[in-house]
């Protein structure tokens, strides 16, 4: 009889873990509509040191053109995926007043240049580091990645949660360069530093 409890609890315990783990698996992976408290609100200012530099690098000095704002780090897995996608988009866009500003946070300076170095760097992108993660926290970043577009009047007008894909981001900066309203999706998973 106490055989039977044993073995009973076992099988009770592998069948919560087992639908445990298939739930968690689901998590994050949903390509839902994801709201902000900022969407249709003015784009916080961002005042960070350039990464790799000695200047300073502001939001404000872009107004007009339409900003592509992505926070990352060098820890996070869906960074290393996306990373291509948004060199890629920045080299395309170039030419149409669209920046593209990367927010390093949570993260050490060394180990983000390192990144860059070995991921590769835009000569397009404007790159930021954001210590104290004061920029991250104005923009209720919860995980990274996350990036968010900014149209030319400096209103904050989607956000992706999660990696990007080339795809995604030009199907939603065209939308924003000719005024089309945008929804916020989540692509994935985002990870905590």
């Amino acid at each position: 009889m106490n055989n039977k409890i044993v073995w009973l609890v076992i099988a009770a315990g592998v069948v919560v873990m087992v639908v445990g783990i298939a739930f968690a698996g689901t998590l994050g992976s949903d390509p839902t509509v994801v709201g902000s408290a900022l969407i249709d609100k003015p784009a916080p200012e961002l005042v960070l040191d350039e990464l790799k530099g000695d200047e300073q690098v502001r939001l404000s000095d872009h107004l007009g053109d339409v900003v592509v704002i992505n926070f990352w780090a060098s820890w996070c897995t869906g960074c290393r995926q996306e990373h291509a996608s948004l060199d890629a988009a920045a080299a395309d866009y170039a030419n149409f007043d669209v920046t593209f500003l990367s927010v390093n946070t949570q993260d050490e300076e060394a180990q983000a240049i390192g990144f860059l170095d070995r991921f590769g760097r835009s000569d397009e992108t404007v790159y930021g580091i954001d210590h104290g993660s004061n920029a991250a926290f104005a923009y209720g970043v919860a995980g990274l990645p996350e990036t968010f577009f900014v149209d030319r009047e400096g209103i904050v007008v989607g956000k992706v949660i999660g990696p990007v894909t080339y795809e995604l981001l030009t199907a939603t900066i065209d939308q924003v360069l000719i005024g089309e309203d945008i929804d916020s999706v989540k692509t994935g998973e985002t990870e905590e530093g």
